[in-house]
């Protein structure tokens, strides 16, 4: 069943370092190459003129963060997660066969959008209101459910973070991640949140027994585990909402675009719409953890979230 609330989720922020890699080709995009803009920069002229220049190129740039299942490089060099096979199919039926992939930090994912060192972001970036200000995004491209990765048995029986709160509990999170605020919601104390800057240092923590739990989606916990640490002596909760002021909170992640390139955004927003609805999307993001359950909710629009 299709998840039907929506709000907002800072997704998390693991940094990497700064490189580029070609996704279905060899060219490399160099760190701080600026993206040439076609059509005299802002308005409609712009915005035609990324599209048509990405067409005539028979290539587009995009921006990820390094964060696994959702766009990072493996060991070979090779670009892939959901956000980037995602974005390649769309950019096929647009005409342009080739995605070239700069890697930098979460928090320069927009700023470097916005200073022409690529044409779009595809990292799995949660739509909220601050960043709709900032750049314009997608329909959204999925949701996700708040996950624990906790000891092996789960002894303390956490589900929520109402759980974590009334057994006093240390929880750790990422840095800059909205989980922390999510704890202090539910009155998890200052002191017993603990902020790390990575996944592995989440999973570091849990399996040291300096926390007792660890808070993200369930699609980046699941992954953690099952697919980069399958020995770890930890497992990971069912998937759940978190409530803040008697509201769930559901996430929806999507694509980021300049908000001059309407033409590319809209192009890109009908391919992804035909994803969802023939089947397609879900084949090609399932290999990194998603499933229909991960569909957007009916209805659920991007102006939306970004007034949420």
């Amino acid at each position: 069943m299709r998840q039907q609330p929506w709000s907002r989720r800072d997704f998390l922020r693991r940094t990497a370092a700064a490189g580029a890699v070609a996704l279905g080709g060899a060219t490399v995009l160099g760190a701080c190459q600026q993206v040439p803009q076609a059509g005299g920069g802002g308005g409609e002229g712009g915005a035609a003129g990324t599209l048509e220049r990405a067409r005539q190129a028979g290539t587009i740039n995009i921006g990820i963060a390094g964060e696994q299942p959702y766009g990072f490089t493996t060991p070979d060099g090779t670009v892939t997660g959901e956000a980037p096979e995602v974005a390649r199919a769309v950019m096929e039926a647009l005409g342009i066969p080739e995605i070239n992939a700069q890697q930098v930090e979460f928090s320069a994912l927009i700023p470097s959008l916005n200073a022409n060192r690529y044409d779009m972001v595809c990292a799995g970036m949660n739509i909220t209101p601050e960043r709709c200000g900032q750049a314009a995004f997608s329909i959204p491209d999925y949701s996700a459910l708040t996950a624990f990765l906790v000891p092996p048995g789960n002894p303390e029986q956490v589900a929520t973070f109402e759980d974590v709160a009334t057994k006093n509990l240390q929880l750790a999170v990422l840095g800059a991640a909205v989980e922390q605020d999510y704890a202090e919601a539910a009155g998890v104390q200052t002191g017993n949140i603990q902020v790390f800057e990575t996944q592995n240092a989440l999973l570091q923590a849990v399996t040291d027994g300096r926390v007792y739990c660890a808070a993200l989606t369930d699609i980046s916990l699941n992954w953690l585990v099952n697919e980069l640490n399958p020995d770890a002596a930890a497992e990971v909760t069912d998937g759940f909402r978190p409530v803040v002021n008697g509201e769930e909170i559901v996430s929806a992640g999507g694509f980021v675009f300049r908000q001059a390139d309407n033409d590319l955004r809209e192009a890109f927003n009908t391919e992804l719409a035909a994803l969802h609805e023939s089947g397609r999307w879900v084949e090609i993001a399932s290999p990194f953890g998603f499933s229909e359950d991960n569909l957007p909710a009916e209805g659920l629009t991007t102006e939306q979230l970004c007034s949420a």
